[in-house]
């Protein structure tokens, strides 16, 4: 078994004390991997991929208004979230990428606002079920 790098101290610290911008509100659809009652957390999978390119958030915060134990997993909703971003500078960008084999030029930390559940039995070709013509 071959030794992992280290990340230097001098990343660890750029990492810890990077500096989030103001937030960007995101709206996605997607469905509960993983509910943390304890930890008021949930992963999710999302449909459309967010800013980064991931469609998977883990360890998002729930909002205090939502119970964990009202929430479902496998079905679809609709989250709301707050994405905030801090760059990364480019030497930590080179060194992640050179040295670790990490391409990441910063970091991200997701805010779930809110969550609604999809009404998903409905027919989904439209609203457009009465018989008129």
């Amino acid at each position: 078994m071959g030794k992992e790098k280290e990340i230097p101290k001098w990343v660890q610290d750029e990492i810890k004390d990077a500096k989030f911008g103001k937030p960007g509100s995101i709206t996605r659809t997607g469905y509960i991997l993983e509910i943390y009652e304890k930890d008021m957390k949930i992963d999710s999978q999302l449909y459309e991929a967010i800013e980064d390119g991931r469609k998977i958030i883990e360890g998002m915060n729930l909002p205090k208004k939502v119970k964990p134990s009202s929430l479902m997993k496998g079905v679809v909703y609709e989250f709301t979230i707050n994405s905030f971003k801090a760059p990364l500078s480019k030497k930590v960008i080179e060194f992640l990428k050179k040295e670790m084999d990490i391409d990441m030029d910063a970091i991200y930390q997701f805010e779930l606002t809110n969550l609604e559940l999809m009404d998903v039995d409905s027919d989904s070709s439209g609203e457009e079920e009465s018989e008129e013509e």
